[in-house]
């Protein structure tokens, strides 16, 4: 989560684009304390290093003096966002919603001043509003406008179905900007037609239009898609240091000094001088280990950073066992390395462990395995390691 160096950086760092620019910069310099808007459905119960991005700018606005808005949408999310879908997304019932939402402003104060912040749930104007209301509302945006998003476009030429709450979701998100009276909105540039729905939607309620801030995606560890939990390759806040610390390790080289300029607090001159030195002479993992040791610390705590950076080196570089090996009991007799992987709580199913061998991340005593159908009679005793986790393993009686 980056911090700003100065007011031209929150304008500039891991920014896409900025609507409209020049009137922004100009309500920066005016001192003018602005009212800035940040909007997050509760989807799924944990945040990742992807959702860190808009939410450090918005901390990053905080910081200057201006206040930030919090929106939990907790309404919107019982409609689904279709931002970048190829397919209608599941609409979420109120309880799910709920219990995504236990710990969501926990996690977000990893990041946000939530005790300054205004934190708003849409349920607040839009549970108590009406038909009416909403005949009022829907009536401010054509149907041409509403399906002019390229997602929208490509779902009608390959003639997927695209439902009417769809099409309303970013009329309703729209409509927050004038329920909290927004001067600026923060997303990521996937939520560009949303956030220029509030500013269409603002303009017909009669308000002043918001400024956008766009920034940027954060690809996950497959190094070429979005970070999404949806497609598991998601490095998340709530996971244990050793398992943050391992995902970061594994990104491509390529995400490195993104990573640093949109996740970390770094100097840009500093990440600047790594960039350079890592073309020369600087080995990628050495930079990696920098950043893990970093990020960790940002969302634990320095000493747990130093103990993962440490294990790391002497586990992965200098190959010798953690000292901190969990024992995991498991039944006797043959089985397949798929099963036996899911009995020790190393993968989720046996498709997981499965596909695990086949890319060569799975050894026992130190011997790679490499068919995934093979059959192996543990015995106690026995240290199994799928790619950076360790198990030992202990026979039932």
């Amino acid at each position: 989560m980056a911090k700003i160096d100065s007011q031209s950086e929150v304008l500039t760092r891991a920014v896409e684009e900025v609507i409209i620019r020049e009137h922004l910069e100009h309500a920066l310099a005016s001192g003018k304390k602005l009212r800035v808007k940040f909007g997050i459905d509760p989807t799924a119960p944990d945040l990742h290093l992807g959702h860190t991005v808009p939410l450090g700018k918005l901390r990053a606005f905080q910081e200057l003096g201006h206040q930030a808005v919090l929106i939990i949408g907790d309404f919107t999310a019982t409609v689904g966002d279709p931002s970048g879908r190829s397919e209608a997304r599941r609409p979420l019932t109120e309880k799910e919603i709920k219990a995504n939402m236990r710990q969501y402003l926990t996690q977000v104060g990893k990041i946000l001043d939530v005790k300054k912040a205004e934190v708003r749930y849409n349920s607040e104007w839009y549970k108590k509003a009406g038909v009416a209301f909403l005949y009022d509302l829907l009536s401010k945006v054509t149907i041409q406008r509403a399906l002019e998003r390229d997602d929208f476009q490509k779902r009608i030429r390959e003639e997927q179905d695209i439902s009417i709450l769809e099409v309303v979701y970013p009329v309703l998100q729209g409509y927050d900007s004038v329920a909290v009276g927004a001067d600026v909105e923060i997303g990521g540039t996937d939520q560009k037609f949303n956030l220029l729905m509030g500013r269409r939607v603002q303009r017909k309620f009669g308000y002043k239009e918001q400024d956008i801030v766009t920034t940027w995606l954060i690809e996950g560890l497959d190094g070429g898609r979005k970070m999404s939990k949806s497609l598991g390759n998601y490095i998340g806040l709530l996971e244990p240091p050793d398992q943050m610390f391992g995902k970061i390790m594994s990104i491509p080289d390529s995400l490195i000094v993104k990573y640093f300029i949109a996740l970390t607090s770094g100097s840009l001159k500093e990440i600047a001088a790594m960039e350079k030195e890592m073309r020369l002479n600087l080995n990628p993992r050495d930079a990696k280990l920098t950043l893990a040791k970093t990020i960790v610390g940002e969302y634990h705590d320095a000493t747990i950073a130093r103990r993962e950076y440490e294990r790391f080196l002497k586990v992965f570089s200098k190959r010798e066992l953690p000292d901190d090996i969990a024992v995991r009991e498991v039944t006797g007799g043959k089985k397949r390395i798929s099963a036996l992987l899911v009995e020790m709580r190393l993968v989720r199913s046996k498709s997981e462990g499965f596909r695990k061998v086949k890319e060569g991340a799975v050894e026992i005593n130190g011997r790679r395995v490499e068919n995934p159908n093979e059959e192996q009679e543990a015995k106690t005793g026995d240290i199994v390691r799928m790619g950076r986790r360790f198990a030992k393993v202990k026979i039932m009686e």
